[in-house]
């Protein structure tokens, strides 16, 4: 909507709402990384959610138009996608006039068209659609919090009682059962041992120190 309104206010709602819709989508996949066991589930996963936010946005399809159960109530109303493009609508074409198809007609309000073109009501302010992408970015931070601390909880228990139920399996193997006897046992073999003795004798200050090795084998029963 390029150039339709050009005051601060109008410029104000437009930031808020983009960047508060950033930061749900990224608060929805911190949510998916938690919950995954690696990227490629994570990227799977995410994108799967995607898709099911921007068919309910009421963008491709009007609200009015999307079915009741399940994708009407309650994904669109869980969806930031559709409170924040109703109320990018609404910031955007109230307050606006069009000229009309016929020359000579009165003249096309924006109101009309959210209406009766787009199917957007007008029960509520832009401001509180702006509310309601803010009110799901907290909850989807509350569950990222609440996840972590599950699992911080949960899981050295859950990974306990697996070894304890992988240890009693492997136990019931008769390869880590304790015998009383060797599998393998050892025949008793003769050592030998050789104790060295030297003896050395000092004949005189220029001659050299002479040694003698004597080795003894034992037989040790």
């Amino acid at each position: 909507m390029v150039k339709f309104r050009s005051g601060f206010n109008h410029y104000v709602f437009f930031c808020l709402n983009i960047f508060g819709s950033i930061s749900v989508i990224e608060s929805l996949m911190m949510v998916v990384a938690s919950l995954v066991p690696n990227f490629l589930m994570g990227l799977i996963t995410g994108a799967g959610i995607i898709g099911i936010l921007m068919m309910t946005s009421g963008f491709f399809r009007l609200l009015p138009d999307i079915p009741k159960v399940f994708w009407r109530y309650p994904v669109s109303y869980v969806n930031f996608g559709s409170w924040g493009l109703q109320g990018a609508y609404k910031n955007d074409m109230i307050g606006l006039e069009f000229d009309p198809l016929v020359p000579g007609g009165p003249k096309l309000k924006g109101e009309e068209v959210l209406t009766t073109v787009l199917g957007i009501s007008l029960d509520h302010s832009k401001w509180w659609d702006l509310a309601a992408v803010l009110f799901i970015l907290v909850g989807f931070r509350l569950l990222f919090f609440a996840i972590l601390k599950f699992k911080e909880r949960t899981l050295p228990m859950l990974r306990t009682i697996n070894s304890r139920r992988t240890m009693k399996q492997l136990m019931k193997r008769p390869s880590f059962r304790k015998t009383s006897y060797s599998p393998f046992p050892s025949k008793k073999t003769p050592a030998c041992s050789f104790f060295v003795f030297s003896r050395g004798s000092q004949l005189s200050d220029s001659s050299l120190a002479r040694s003698t090795v004597l080795a003894l084998p034992q037989i040790f029963f």
